[in-house]
């Protein structure tokens, strides 16, 4: 089983970003797939949930809802999480969890 992130970056507040975390050796369709960050000197915390397969069901932590969108191709095994209207508050390292499985993570830096 493996889960690999990809597209994380420095940008400016009020950008955009889009990270992707492509999975490996394990039906991805049947599992939900979240994304998580940490940022610096607080503890991992859970950004955005998506459903299994069953349904196009979704979940957000409060600070991201309307600015974030998470979704999935199952075709892909690929999980994304669109980020628009990044804020400074934003920064940390993102990962990827599916089956029990955490990705290596990637870097967001929001600064101006």
């Amino acid at each position: 089983v493996r889960l690999v992130e990809s597209g994380g970056g420095l940008v400016q507040p009020g950008g955009s970003l889009r990270l992707s975390c492509a999975a490996s050796g394990f039906s991805f369709s049947h599992y939900h797939m979240s994304w998580y960050r940490q940022a610096p000197g607080k503890e991992r915390e859970l950004v955005a949930t998506t459903i299994s397969s069953a349904g196009s069901s979704t979940y957000y932590a409060d600070s991201v809802k309307g600015r974030f969108t998470i979704s999935r191709d199952n075709d892909k095994g690929t999980v994304y999480l669109q980020m628009n209207s990044l804020k400074l508050e934003d920064t940390g390292v993102y990962y990827c969890r599916g089956l029990d499985v955490w990705g290596q993570g990637t870097q967001v830096t929001v600064s101006s």
